[in-house]
């Protein structure tokens, strides 16, 4: 149509005028973007000119062309991951893009009007400009939430093989160094190694975030991951289970070199405190001389048949030896307090004892029979965790 061709001519002139203010208007954008948006500041300048000779030439088109592309062509996906990389929030991404496109809505309608664009056109080439802030702004944060994802799932995944290298002994000196900054851990500092698994309904990756908000509400710090279905890492100190549904095993304290050694014991007391049915966090001064009943089931079977297997002859009353067996230990080898807590007769007490000494050939008196009745008793408790 006639009316047509007339307005492509001004159209051309409007946005030659525009092109030839696209640096002024940058070098402007640029000075209120590091003034109103500190996080912008950790971005480069050339950078920047870069991204915003992209959104301007997209603009001009959608001003020459009068359609705005498809949110799939707006490609914006290393923009996305540079702002991510340097901590540049989302909003912060947004509103800088909405202030640039402010600005060359602004500029298209005053040189729009001072050239005498048909005003039908600038209407529609307005709305136009308007529709691609808000498709691109669409985009930009669905594009920004991805790199934010996949970002963090990269984070996750360089966390757990720098702890995984560090617990099993395999990073060099300088691997420990670097990472160890990068984690905010004090190589000067000894910390513990714990190694976790959840109860209940907890998924490991919930008791990850559990027992870390735990230390950071306690100004402990800790670095923990998944690995092979429980939570490992190390701690500054003792966690406070608290409510959690959790068995840990809790190493003794080291330097970050050697926390591998820590490690190796933390899965020997979790071994040992799963074994015995418990939950909360256990280390060695908890569980003691239990920790190697767990580990030596030939010793523990050698035991049970010397102290514990000669009263399954007896039934019942076997099994009323055992009890008071155990109590005699429990209580400190105090024959009234066991009748007491038994409310039954001291005679009917020693009476037990005295056949218990029959059946097994030994003496309650004798140092090793102690330890190992014990020990035995122990094992016994493997068999019927609490």
């Amino acid at each position: 149509m006639p009316g047509q061709s007339c307005a492509a001519v001004p159209l051309e002139r409007v946005i030659a005028a525009m092109t030839a203010q696209q640096t002024r208007l940058g070098g402007r954008l640029y000075a209120e973007l590091t003034d109103h948006v500190p996080s912008y500041r950790a971005v480069p300048r050339e950078l920047l000119d870069r991204i915003w000779h992209r959104h301007f030439q997209r603009a001009l088109s959608v001003v020459r062309e009068g359609t705005v592309p498809a949110p799939e062509d707006f490609g914006e996906a290393d923009v996305a991951w540079d702002r991510v990389a340097r901590g540049v929030p989302l909003g912060d991404g947004l509103r800088a893009f909405r202030r640039a496109l402010s600005a060359i809505r602004d500029l298209f309608l005053a040189e729009g009007t001072e050239q005498g664009l048909d005003p039908g056109l600038v209407v529609d080439r307005t709305r136009c400009l308007w529709e691609l802030a808000d498709v691109a702004s669409v985009q930009i944060a669905a594009v920004h939430r991805q790199a934010e994802i996949a970002s963090a799932l990269f984070d996750a995944r360089r966390r757990a093989d720098f702890l995984r290298g560090l617990l099993h002994g395999t990073l060099s000196a300088v691997e420990i160094h670097s990472g160890a900054a990068l984690y905010g851990l004090d190589p000067a500092r000894r910390y513990r190694a714990i190694k976790a698994v959840p109860g209940g309904d907890v998924r490991p990756d919930a008791l990850e975030r559990l027992l870390d908000s735990h230390g950071r509400r306690n100004g402990r710090g800790a670095l923990l991951t998944v690995l092979d279905d429980a939570v490992a890492g190390v701690v500054e100190a003792r966690p406070e289970s608290g409510d959690l549904e959790v068995t840990a095993g809790l190493g003794p304290p080291t330097g970050l070199a050697v926390v591998h050694r820590s490690f190796r014991a933390a899965g020997r007391m979790l071994e040992a405190a799963r074994a015995y049915g418990l939950r909360g966090v256990y280390d060695l001064s908890d569980l003691s001389w239990r920790v190697a009943v767990v580990a030596e089931p030939e010793l523990a079977e050698v035991l049970l048949d010397r102290y514990l297997r000669p009263l399954e002859a007896e039934g019942e009353f076997g099994a009323l030896i055992e009890e008071s067996v155990r109590e005699y230990l429990a209580s400190g080898r105090h024959v009234r307090e066991v009748a007491r807590r038994a409310h039954v007769h001291v005679n009917t007490v020693r009476y037990r004892l005295r056949r218990f000494e029959e059946l097994t050939g030994t003496s309650l008196d004798a140092p090793d029979t102690v330890v190992e009745l014990s020990w035995a008793l122990a094992a016994r408790d493997l068999g019927t965790p609490p």
